[in-house]
């Protein structure tokens, strides 16, 4: 029995020490894509939500994020150079029930539509599929934070061959710990066509102390050729006060 629990003291250590924080992890990565994180704050005192876009074609980099009511949406930066609003625009944070829901496309009005009538993130998102842009197929990836608790779930919709003939819908619910956060992101790197996300959510560190120290952190490890725009949210774990960063390379 000693000897079990040792072995598994030694796994957490050892889980610990490679984990990075979100600079780390995306310095290098010229093309991650969109990226969705959620977590808790190393003073064990916010829950964290972030989410950044990325953009290799004139189309997707013509964005900036702008607030709403109930969280943000994209909008084209300069209205005449949008080609197709088509999978850009879109509102990629809502808040439905005291829930936060964060996605990478129009699913977030999916599950916020979902919850409101008495459904769930995961009914919600078994009503949909990746994005149909061959040949990359991008990933839906979705998350959501649960404020009475602070446990939170991450989903990843994605092709689960080649010809996109059949999606692949994994869901992954994770326990607030302190300091901690999972990052989930569209793709694995740059490629012809794009490689979607694989494996599990990435386990980050977190230190940064309010939203914005986080929002510089992620923007410096984001390309600076691709990055577009970022949304980072501090939530009071005991009063749900808001504290909200965002950063648009247009507007910077």
């Amino acid at each position: 029995m000693k000897q079990t629990v040792n072995k598994r003291v030694g796994i957490e250590m050892r889980k610990a020490e490679l984990m990075k924080t979100i600079n780390e992890y995306l310095n290098g990565n010229t093309y991650p894509g969109r990226g969705v994180l959620i977590g808790k704050s190393a003073d064990n005192a916010h829950y964290v939500a972030a989410y950044f876009i990325m953009g290799r074609s004139e189309n997707s980099r013509n964005r900036i994020f702008e607030p709403t009511e109930d969280g943000i949406r994209t909008r084209a930066f300069d209205e005449k150079k949008l080609t197709d609003p088509s999978l850009i625009i879109y509102s990629p944070v809502r808040k439905v029930n005291g829930c936060t829901v964060v996605t990478n496309g129009d699913q977030t009005d999916t599950v916020a539509c979902e919850i409101a009538a008495g459904g769930s993130f995961e009914s919600a998102l078994r009503k949909r599929s990746f994005e149909p842009d061959a040949p990359n197929f991008t990933p839906r990836i979705s998350g959501i934070l649960y404020p009475e608790t602070g446990e939170y779930t991450l989903s990843i919709l994605k092709a689960e061959t080649p010809d996109g003939a059949r999606c692949r819908r994994n869901f992954y619910n994770y326990e607030p710990e302190a300091g901690t956060a999972h990052l989930i992101h569209t793709y694995e790197h740059d490629g012809s066509p794009l490689p979607s996300f694989c494996g599990e959510p990435v386990r980050i560190a977190l230190n940064a102390p309010d939203a914005e120290t986080l929002a510089e952190e992620i923007w410096a490890g984001l390309d600076e050729n691709n990055r577009v725009s970022l949304f980072v949210r501090f939530i009071g774990c005991a009063d749900g006060a808001e504290d909200t960063f965002i950063i648009n390379r247009h507007t910077r």
